[in-house]
Parts: C-alpha cells; sequence; structure tokens
C-alpha cells in the first residue's frame, strides 16, 4: 500500500473522530502527529491535508460505516511495512486498539463529563453518552456485533430472545502457539480488574487501550462501570468490585444491587450464582451484570402470589416462568434486603430429597441463587431465582443443567442473561442452520452427514408439525424450533419444574422458610 494512502486513511480516522466527538477540532494536528509517528512517518503531504481541510466533512453515520475499512486499511499497510509481525485477527486487533487509543479522551475527562450529566441532566443522559463513547472508540466493534444472528421466538413463557454470537473472534493457531509460549502474567489479574483500563494487550489477553470505565459507589464501597464489549442486548454493561475478591452471593450483594439500580433506575442489574455449573464465567472477581433492556422474565407474571410472616408491606410470588423464580417488590429497600436474605438462607441450607434437592452431597453446598433487581415504577423489585448444581451419572455435567438431548444446540452453563430469557447460543449454529435448511428441503439424510447427524432425531421429531417446509419457510422453521429448545433448555434448569407437583415442592420451600 502507497504511502499516500495510509496518509489519506490517517485524514479519514481523524474525521471519523471529529464526526463521533472523540477529539475536537482544536485537537486535529495533535491527532495527526501521533498517528505519523504510530505508522513510522515523517511528514504527511500539505496537498492532501489542504484538501481536506477543505473539502466536506464525513457525517457520523458515514463516519461510523467507513470505520471497519479504515482501520483493515491501516492493518494491512502496519503488516506491509513490518510495523507489526503479524496478520492474524488477535494481532490486527491489538493494533486496531492502539490506534484507536489516539483518539481517546483520558480517563479523568470522561469521568468528569459523566459525572455533570449525572448530576446536571439525568441518569440516563449520562449513561447514553458513556454507550455512546465506549462504541465510537471501537471497544464495542459495531461492526462485529451486527454479524451475530439475532431472532426472538414466541413460547408458553413469552416471547424469548435467540443470539447465535459470531462477533467473539477465535484465536488463530499461530497466536494460540504464542500465547502458550509468552510469559505468563498475573496483570491485570483478570479481565475484569480495573488495571485493564488503558492496557495495550498481549496475545493472552485483549488490548484495553481504548477501553474506559466509571466509578461507582454501590453500598459504600467502590465500584466500577464498564460495557461489555461483546453486547448481548441494549447497553449490556458490568459493574465490577474495585478489588479482585470472588463473587459471592450473600446479603450485602442484595444491598449492592437495590443500591445500583436506584442510582440508575432505567437499568436493571443481576449477578450470576457463585457456584461452578450454575455461576457465570468469572467467579473470581465480584461483578453483576446489566443494562437498559427489559427480558422476558421481567415481562413475566406473577403465577402466584405467596406471603412471608411479618413482611406484610412486601409483594411476593412466583413467577410464571419456566425456572423457580420468587419476585419480591417494595420501597422499603432494607426491609428487601431482610427477606431475600432470609431467603438466601433457607435455600443454602435446604433438601428435599423427594424433589432431588439436596443442599450438599460430600460436603460439597449445592444451592444458590441468581438474583436479579429493576425499578418498577416507584417499587424496587428482586428476582431470586434458585439454583442447584448437583451433577449424577446420568447428568454429569449438571442434573439443572440443559440435558444431554438439547446438547446439539446448547451445552453450555445457564448464566444470568439466559436465566432472564436470552439465548446465547455457539458460533457453531450459524453454519448449522444454513445445512440443515439446504439438506430438509432436499429431503437428504442428515444421519449421513458428520456436522448435521447430531440434529437428526430433533429435525424428526419436529418435521411432523409442518404441512409444507420449503426453501422459503425453512429458516424461519429452524428458528422457531431452536427458540422452542431454549425453552426446554429453560425448564431443565428449573429446580422445580412448572407442573403440579413442582409447584407443590416449590411451595413446601417457601412454607420452610423461618418467619
Amino acid at each position: 500500500m502507497e504511502q499516500r494512502m495510509i496518509e489519506k486513511n490517517i485524514l479519514k480516522l481523524v474525521d471519523y473522530a471529529l464526526a463521533t466527538g472523540l477529539i475536537d477540532r482544536l485537537d486535529v494536528t495533535f491527532t495527526i502527529n501521533r498517528l505519523l509517528e504510530l505508522f513510522e512517518l515523517d511528514e504527511i503531504d500539505e496537498t492532501l491535508v489542504k484538501e481536506w481541510e477543505e473539502g466536506p466533512r464525513m457525517g457520523e453515520q458515514e463516519a461510523v460505516r467507513q470505520l471497519e475499512q479504515i482501520l483493515g486499511e491501516m492493518c494491512d499497510y502496519a503488516y506491509e511495512k513490518q510495523i507489526t509481525t503479524e496478520n492474524s485477527v488477535v494481532y490486527r486487533d491489538l493494533f486496531d486498539t492502539r490506534i484507536m487509543s489516539l483518539l481517546m479522551p483520558r480517563p479523568s475527562e470522561i469521568i468528569s463529563s459523566f459525572e455533570n450529566l449525572y448530576a446536571n441532566t439525568s441518569p440516563e443522559a449520562a449513561t447514553d453518552y458513556f454507550y455512546k463513547l465506549s462504541c465510537d472508540s471501537n471497544y464495542i466493534r459495531r461492526y462485529r456485533i451486527k454479524k451475530d444472528l439475532k431472532w426472538t421466538a414466541d413460547t408458553k413463557y413469552g416471547t424469548l430472545d435467540i443470539t447465535v454470537n459470531l462477533s467473539k473472534p477465535e484465536k488463530d493457531p499461530k497466536a494460540i502457539a504464542a500465547a502458550k509460549l509468552a510469559k505468563q502474567s498475573g496483570y491485570p489479574k483478570c479481565l475484569l480488574c480495573r488495571e485493564n483500563e488503558g492496557y495495550a494487550g498481549r496475545v493472552n489477553h485483549p488490548a484495553r487501550q481504548n477501553h474506559r470505565m466509571i466509578p461507582v459507589t454501590i453500598n459504600g464501597s467502590g465500584w466500577y462501570l464498564q460495557y461489555s464489549p461483546y453486547v448481548y442486548y441494549n447497553e449490556h454493561c458490568i459493574v465490577f468490585n474495585s478489588q479482585h475478591i470472588p463473587m459471592k452471593i450473600e446479603r450485602a450483594a442484595f444491598g449492592k444491587l437495590l443500591d445500583f439500580v436506584e442510582q440508575f433506575p432505567h437499568y436493571f442489574v443481576g449477578s450470576n450464582a457463585d457456584l461452578p455449573i450454575v455461576g457465570g464465567s468469572i467467579l473470581s472477581h465480584d461483578h453483576f451484570q446489566g443494562g437498559h433492556y427489559e427480558f422476558a422474565m421481567a415481562r413475566a407474571p406473577i403465577e402466584r402470589e405467596i406471603s412471608f410472616a411479618g413482611f406484610d408491606d412486601i409483594r411476593a410470588g412466583i413467577v410464571k416462568w419456566p425456572m423457580s423464580v420468587i419476585r419480591i417488590s417494595g420501597r422499603d429497600k432494607n426491609r428487601l434486603i431482610e427477606l431475600a436474605d432470609r431467603i438466601l438462607l433457607a435455600w443454602r441450607g435446604y433438601t428435599d430429597e423427594s424433589a432431588f434437592i439436596f443442599a450438599e452431597t460430600d460436603g460439597e453446598p449445592h444451592n444458590t441463587i441468581t438474583p436479579i433487581a429493576r425499578m418498577r415504577g416507584d417499587l424496587l423489585e428482586l428476582d431470586l431465582v434458585l439454583r442447584n448444581n448437583i451433577t449424577t451419572e446420568e447428568h454429569p455435567l449438571g442434573v439443572y443443567h440443559p440435558h444431554a438431548k438439547l446438547h446439539h444446540i446448547k451445552k453450555e452453563n445457564i448464566g444470568l442473561i439466559e436465566v432472564m430469557g436470552l439465548a446465547v447460543l455457539p458460533a457453531r449454529l450459524k453454519d448449522e442452520i444454513a445445512g440443515l435448511s439446504e439438506a430438509i428441503v432436499a429431503g437428504k439424510d442428515l444421519r449421513a452427514d458428520e456436522e448435521l447427524a447430531k440434529h437428526a432425531d430433533w429435525v424428526e421429531e419436529f418435521l411432523p408439525k409442518y404441512d409444507a417446509v420449503t426453501s422459503d419457510n425453512v429458516t424461519d422453521i429452524l428458528k422457531k424450533e431452536i427458540g422452542l429448545v431454549f425453552s426446554e433448555v429453560l425448564e431443565d434448569a428449573g429446580v422445580y419444574k412448572c407442573t403440579q407437583e413442582g409447584r407443590a415442592a416449590f411451595l413446601r420451600f417457601v412454607e420452610s422458610i423461618p418467619s
């Protein structure tokens, strides 16, 4: 790539930064010079700059559309000129993050803008600003998120959200080999630690030079607010402890969740459970997930009102949902915390052999809770999802986990996001849906196809429901049936089933909670 092309791309990137508000007009020369330094150039053609200055500026929409191409060509140039030594996705991500870091305000400036908007406009205005910045900085790679497959599925539990995650790049073999040889570092301790802010990254740790976070005080302790780089829903945020300490569901956790939604009433926030199998992927660092989104579980109604002695001021009920959810709501935060803690402590120690609920086996605890908090008008609301991670020979991955019959669609753990009704399905399904669509219409033998054979029983089970399956409707049928599989996944994960016997067992637990 000729030098003139990289100079044009430098000016295009400056245009992008101006259009998105990452930099001001007064920052233009400074930004150009920083980019020249990165690309090991001593100067930029004055005629080119003059033409750019006198020409029209890109609008924000056009600038966002062009970013992927601009960064791609910059990475190509860097590899051709041996500024970077490898050209695979891992190394390109490290380098293009370095490029974007040159457009970023300092953390103090961002925090000041956020706090000013929060105090003088609204909490929502503050998070709108910070979310847009996280996208404009390419920390959230919008052009990758767009590649995710997303649809909804109507089920007896409401409209569930389905996504096939394609935005997280897979590592290439060279990067995997390099990561094994790389010096093992304990800095940052994990992907959530505050030390990630501005970190250059390495082959075994993503670059975070364009990453920013907002300090927040929750329940009297120091926390940070950031967004997930792989947003699964609108404004998918992560709220994490300033200290690298393990996750624990306890009384204080309820206070933190409720305190957060009081400060950000347009957001929900929840925590993964704190035990393996039913917990999140990062149990070593205390954190929550939230966002500006209403999940199917939040829309689900109360199926049966329940009450707790001494808590007449708290409305409570069992939610009409495939997983086992107690919903409590009220105006007094401390009363909600007290009741939630009683439910948690009772569940931690609860055994009901007839319902195959065991608090522990061989000294290993099994019972915990996935809690979710939100504001409902002027009421505080907590959903307490009962979880149990016991395993058996028949179900070695978990009794209350997707059963083997469903593993062709979903085998991974059911965490907070899926508990609420959003399926995060593996990337392999994109090609498998396409392959199944073609094979079904052509009447091929699925069992003869190594990749598709695992779906054969499922397809044979649902096909008779449809009078005609054609190239026009086969993909929609598959998506609908995948949604129904996800509802079965949630049923498997529910400790009490939505049956007369299951509800009776659920009520036995409710009645066991001490007043």
